[in-house]
């Protein structure tokens, strides 16, 4: 037997099988190898998902295989996903034999010589390192944090998270070292389908998609539902602009996926699965593809899995990217090769989905949370959160916020804590003015609303809801009526188009809103007197789409405008009476002057206007013609003497 096979066999049989722990010292030595909890030689392990490579990590792995090449020095590099921490990428942590793991935040290549060289003669770069791992094999570095004590990391409870940044997405071995697949494996030996759905159902595992409905109750309709086939869907669409959640997840640990959907499938006897994967995910597919592939060749999924007698194969289809697709059963008329169009429910999916068959769709995070649940029990998983809201919730962190990234926080999390000492507030010091949550269709609380905690019922005590998981950091220089009109813009375009209401509903929301923000010299008597009939009409409108749309697209695409008309009334009232943006956003209120006293006639911006709009002579005071302004701004941004001002 080769050492490839032999060690193959030992993950099957000892780290896979032996659910009791019971292991001879040798073993656990050897897992702990495996897992590199402690370590022979030094091992790099580099974060390589989406965000790291725009970061440049794909430079730093090339910086630091020469180095290593260069000092001889005989390391392993593991290509990781991202730890969560975005905003400092690239990252890149060393650990050395005897001393505990170290995280170096922003390794861009030209760091890569100094940072290893300092570390190599143990001693830490102060300007870079992030922190370090707690570990009972190792010796701790001084005077570096614990990771778990930084700001970011400190009120986060990565469950399903947790071994991202821990091992290769593209190696079953280290998913099967860290104990995964064991949970699917002690499923089909111990448990019926019923005993399944029985234990998902007691742990109040609700839906992450935005619906929140009981995922075990809705496990338990297919599975008493008689038909010939039936199919376990993973929504992995997440066409949410600024969510990555589900994207972390794949790139990070494909495998803890797959061993969801596999016990999902098996709880409401489908024999098929199917990962409808967003189109503009490309790393994300090729790590998922290898994961199915190894997960084939170690006979996990297949036929006769671990000699039960199930079988299941597990499929991708890569999605064209439209939004209204994320809705399960849009999702489905695409699978089937459909037009993408949502139905009326009943009949439910559950009953009759996918070529007619009973059908279950689950998003990623969903299915994500399964193994954590059949390892450790429903009641373990009820002790996290609230009352209402049990486990974990993902959210994508973005805006004008210092620290962004993908983080998982406990249910019942302040959103404020979220903000100021997750995100670490606002840049710059800016003022604090909103929060955006639930993705495009969701809803925009003030800043002063934010001491409610995440939760199912308690966002909705203030009019929001968890949604899919984006949260996005808004602060003064944010003009909510332009973010109500981009919201609405990219709602009117994803529309399917089947119910009336939805499809002329949110054209015409949007045509109210451009009038709103038209250039007021632009107007005629005719059309300044529809622009205020129609601002009248717009909270109407609104309410007339949420509650008569077919599908929560329609339903929930009046909720950016709502909120805002509720929280920032007075922005609203100022276009429309003042004529003016306060933050200056909306391109058609602004109006550029040059200071005289301050130009020095460089004529930079009489050449960069696109509009022929400055006049003057070089070495003399320039003038902005305003009728024939468009006020793109291009001047005021390649001004360097500040002579520029907007109004």
């Amino acid at each position: 037997m080769d050492n490839r096979t032999e060690e193959k066999s030992f993950l099957l049989e000892k780290v896979l099988k032996n659910l009791t722990g019971e292991y001879q010292k040798e073993q656990l030595d050897k897992i702990s190898l495996l897992r590199r909890d402690k370590v022979l030689s030094p091992v790099i392990y580099i974060g390589t998902g989406s965000c790291g490579i725009v970061a440049g990590s794909g430079k730093t792995t090339e910086a630091v295989r020469k180095y290593l090449a260069e000092k001889k020095i005989p390391a392993t590099i593991i290509e990781c996903g991202c730890i969560g921490y975005c905003s400092e990428e690239p990252i890149v942590d060393v650990h050395l034999p005897g001393k505990a793991r170290i995280s170096f935040r922003k390794v861009t290549e030209d760091k890569v010589e100094s940072i290893f060289s300092a570390l190599f003669s143990h001693n830490v770069d102060e300007d870079h390192v992030l922190g370090q791992y707690r570990s009972i094999l190792s010796e701790a570095w001084a005077k570096v944090p614990y990771i778990d004590q930084i700001p970011f990391f400190a009120l986060q409870n990565k469950i399903i998270l947790k071994n991202t940044g821990h091992l290769s997405p593209l190696s079953i071995d280290d998913a099967l070292a860290h104990g995964e697949y064991r949970s699917f494996y002690k499923t089909i030996l111990n448990y019926t389908p019923e005993k399944v759905c029985d234990i998902v159902e007691l742990s109040e595992l609700r839906g992450r998609g935005g619906g929140g409905f009981s995922t075990g109750r809705k496990w338990k309709v297919a599975l008493t539902t008689a038909g010939d086939q039936k199919y376990l869907i993973c929504n992995a669409e997440e066409s949410d602009p600024g969510a990555f959640m589900d994207r972390a997840i794949i790139e990070g640990d494909p495998h803890r996926l797959l061993e969801g959907i596999a016990i999902a499938a098996y709880a409401i006897g489908a024999s098929y699965a199917y990962i409808y994967l967003r189109s503009d995910y490309p790393r994300a597919l090729t790590i998922l593809e290898e994961a199915i592939r190894q997960a084939k060749e170690y006979e996990i999924l297949g036929q006769n899995i671990f000699g039960s007698g199930y079988n299941l194969n597990i499929s991708i289809r890569q999605s064209a990217g439209a939004f209204v697709c994320g809705e399960e059963t849009a999702l489905i008329r695409s699978l089937e090769g459909q037009r993408g169009t949502p139905w009326a429910k009943p009949p439910y999916p559950a009953e009759s989905g996918l070529f007619g068959q009973p059908t279950i769709v689950n998003n990623v995070e969903t299915l994500a949370n399964i193994p954590g649940i059949i390892e450790h029990g429903p009641s373990w998983f009820k002790g996290i959160g609230t009352k209402t809201s049990k486990g974990t919730k993902l959210f994508s962190l973005t805006g004008n916020v210092e620290n962004s990234g993908c983080i998982e926080v406990p249910m019942g999390t302040l959103l404020s804590d979220i903000v100021h000492r997750i995100g670490g507030g606002t840049k710059g010091g800016k003022k604090l003015k909103a929060v955006q949550i639930g993705g495009p269709s969701g809803v925009c609380l003030p800043a002063s609303n934010l001491d409610v905690e995440i939760g199912y019922e308690s966002l909705q005590t203030v009019g929001a809801a968890i949604g899919s998981g984006g949260l996005s950091v808004l602060d003064e220089t944010v003009c909510m009526v332009d973010l109500s009109r981009y919201f609405t813009e990219f709602l009117q375009k994803e529309s399917c188009g089947k119910c009336i209401i939805c499809r002329e509903g949110t054209k015409r929301m949007l045509e109210i809103l451009d009038g709103i923000t038209r250039r007021p010299r632009e107007e005629s008597t005719h059309e300044t007197l529809e622009r205020f009939k129609g601002v009248v009409q717009l909270e109407n409108l609104a309410e007339v789409l949420r509650d008569t749309s077919l599908c929560g697209l329609g339903q929930n695409s009046a909720n950016p405008v709502l909120s805002s008309l509720k929280w920032f009334r007075e922005e609203f009232e100022e276009h429309i009476f003042d004529r003016r943006c306060a933050a200056s956003v909306c391109r058609d209120m602004r109006t550029f002057y040059i200071e005289v006293d301050i130009c020095n006639g460089c004529n930079v911006c009489q050449k960069k206007c696109p509009e022929n709009a400055i006049i003057g002579v070089v070495k003399a005071p320039h003038f902005i013609v305003e009728n024939k302004c468009s006020g793109c701004g291009i001047c005021f941004e390649v001004c360097k003497f500040n002579a520029i001002i907007v109004k």
